[in-house]
């Protein structure tokens, strides 16, 4: 796995929302932004990985440039490198004058990123930073912040299930997402220090190529397998993979009784929680991120820089990159509700037959 780790410069408060214009920045490789009319290119990474991208992201992107009266072209390249470049080159040959795109890994996203610059379109790196890239700004989550809370909530459900010196399993993002790393460096940073004195131990550990469900579901069975089905938690890196050793414990019979932990949100993470087969998941406003990546989008199309008080360090390109860092929320049961009150998920959406009972018991109205 890379080992690539961000560094958040002390360059003003950490942004939570919007960002303060700055003026034009006539010196900027992005004059050319003022001379075309602005239209904004989005390359999102997969469907599959997560439903986040399409049902989230999208809407929540399509929405923001709507409502700026900005031409715009989003598409998805669904884990295909190739694809993915054929869609930059498209939307680069098409006028694009501001291009976002989520990289698939560093390489790829780099290539992409320096042909843009190389014709005058202006970059952004949209939830991971692309490592040793150009974008002129990155846009995210603070991820290390995310694994965090996956290590303390994790840590909170087996204390609940008052297991002695429980042997964790990992089961991490893919090894080609910088964000992967950030997450470990962060559940890391909990659960390592209970490794190293004796209070956990330290089970089987799983990188999961290109964020596959189906091959996250093969690799826990294995892990399982090889310990004898001695594993008392599971660290998933997100839902999708949080789900994917769900339905390996329920073939055992042992789903709700091993805490796994999650990230994203989705309805089916949601409803894993309330079924008690989930202990936790980490909330990111994706709308939050959304917008802000859309404000500098539209900025930048138009040949405008704005100012976003914060600088993330590319620890390969040596670079600080301007940046807009969110705060995730961690989510239990009894939390659920706050993110169908912020309009993330719907009650229409979570709430079916099954779970209609489980969601009037969380509160959720």
């Amino acid at each position: 796995m890379r080992r690539g780790i961000l560094t958040i410069a002390t360059v003003g408060l950490l942004v939570t929302g919007g960002v303060t214009a700055c003026g034009d920045d006539s010196g900027s490789d992005n004059d050319a932004g003022s001379d075309k009319k602005p239209k904004i290119g989005v390359i999102l990474p997969d469907s599959k990985s997560s439903g986040r991208w399409e049902n989230a992201d999208r809407k929540f992107l399509e929405a923001a440039f709507k409502k700026a009266g900005v031409d715009y072209d989003i598409q998805n390249a669904q884990d295909d490198k190739n694809q993915f470049q054929t869609i930059a080159d498209q939307m680069i040959t098409g006028g694009v004058t501001a291009l976002m795109i989520v990289n698939l890994d560093s390489g790829t996203g780099k290539a992409v990123l320096d042909k843009a610059k190389s014709q005058g379109v202006a970059t952004i790196d949209y939830d991971r930073l692309t490592l040793g890239g150009s974008a002129e700004y990155y846009v995210s989550f603070d991820n290390e912040v995310v694994g965090k809370l996956q290590g303390e909530g994790l840590s909170k459900c087996l204390t609940d299930k008052g297991v002695k010196k429980p042997v964790v399993a990992y089961l991490n993002g893919s090894p080609t997402d910088n964000n992967a790393t950030l997450f470990k460096n962060g559940y890391d940073s909990v659960l390592k220090p209970k490794f190293d004195s004796g209070e956990y131990v330290k089970g089987p550990e799983q990188s999961v190529p290109a964020w596959d469900n189906a091959q996250g579901a093969t690799l826990f069975e294995q892990m399982l397998t090889q310990t004898g089905g001695k594993i008392d938690g599971v660290l998933a890196a997100n839902d999708g993979l949080g789900n994917a050793a769900i339905s390996v414990l329920k073939k055992n019979k042992l789903n709700g009784k091993v805490p796994v932990t999650g990230q994203d949100a989705d309805v089916q993470g949601l409803q894993n929680i309330l079924a008690g087969d989930q202990c936790m998941t980490v909330y990111k406003a994706i709308k939050q991120e959304a917008d802000a990546a859309a404000e500098l989008a539209i900025g930048l199309a138009k040949g405008e820089r704005k100012e976003t008080g914060q600088t993330v360090k590319d620890p390969e390109g040596g670079r600080d990159v301007p940046s807009v860092l969110l705060t995730p929320k961690l989510i239990f049961k009894e939390n659920v509700k706050d993110v169908v009150a912020d309009g993330f998920v719907t009650k229409e959406a979570l709430c079916t037959a099954e779970y209609a009972k489980l969601c009037t018991e969380a509160g959720i109205s």
